[in-house]
């Protein structure tokens, strides 16, 4: 009797057959595409056609790409073109390719002191928020969103440093926190559509600026390289990425919507900006 009890043990312990593992890609990814819900609508639907599955490391895209870098990722999905194209350029993986977008927008508090509500020139809201030190909330964690509302501040002429500390305030955190930390102190900041779509907590904050074309959201796709890590999972990866793009990935990322109002718009065969 003990014999056998410690064969089934042994058993039980026992790693299970390659072919009864589970297999999976690891993606590095953004907060937007998480915290808007996306991943919840998309990912079950690749692996249900597939059989792989894909664990999200949830992170802003400066620290998206760092993971791949190192080869913790075997694919990644993002949104900072330019530095998506230096990983592309320093051979850590690619190509990059389009596969969606959606915008960003200047959300504020409903009494609105700097008097931007309504504004389509991006540059001039900044200015006037500026001008009146209104509380703004800046993400500051090197992520697309903080990458995106650093070159708005340079178009608009200003250096919001100098305001550091005082009217502008960074968080370090994710797109979901600087959202709660802006209602909580009835602050402006610059959000994705897709995340503040799903937030919950808006208190008085409301959108006060869409529709620049400044506010354009690309997000690109790149399998990291095999040459710099060759425990990367090409393969499968390869197939993810080839899914994003493709009819069936296009179809499911345009049917995900919160409240009839669809939150990423499929545009890997349009890589240029909508004119508005």
């Amino acid at each position: 009797m003990f014999i056998r009890r410690a064969l089934l043990l042994l058993a039980l312990l026992a790693p299970l057959p390659a072919a009864a593992q589970e297999r999976f890609i690891t993606l590095a990814s953004t907060t937007s595409t998480d915290q808007s819900g996306l991943f919840r609508h998309l990912l079950p639907a690749f692996t249900a056609e597939t059989g792989i599955s894909v664990r999200v490391l949830v992170l802003g895209t400066g620290q998206a790409l760092d993971v791949a870098r190192r080869g913790d990722a075997d694919a990644v999905l993002v949104h900072d073109r330019a530095a998506e194209e230096r990983f592309v350029a320093e051979g850590f993986g690619g190509p990059r390719r389009h596969v969606m977008f959606n915008d960003f927008v200047l959300i504020g508090p409903a009494g609105d002191p700097a008097r931007i509500n309504g504004l389509r020139d991006t540059n001039d809201a900044l200015r006037r928020i500026a001008e009146a030190r209104a509380p703004f909330i800046s993400r500051g964690d090197r992520s697309g969103t903080h990458a995106a509302e650093l070159r708005l501040w340079q178009l608009a002429g200003v250096d919001p440093v100098a305001g550091r500390g005082a009217w502008y305030r960074e968080v370090g955190q994710g797109m979901g926190p600087a959202l709660n930390t802006a209602a909580a102190q009835n602050a402006y900041l610059l959000s994705d559509r897709g995340t503040w779509l799903n937030f919950r907590n808006r208190q008085e904050l409301r959108i006060l600026v869409e529709g620049d074309t400044r506010l354009f959201n690309q997000y690109g796709v790149m399998v990291v390289s095999q040459q710099r890590h060759p425990h990367v999972k090409l393969a499968d990866a390869q197939r993810f990425a080839d899914w994003l793009v493709s009819p069936a990935g296009q179809r499911a990322i345009a049917g995900y919507q919160i409240n009839g109002e669809q939150l990423f718009f499929p545009n890997a065969d349009r890589p240029e900006p909508p004119v508005s």
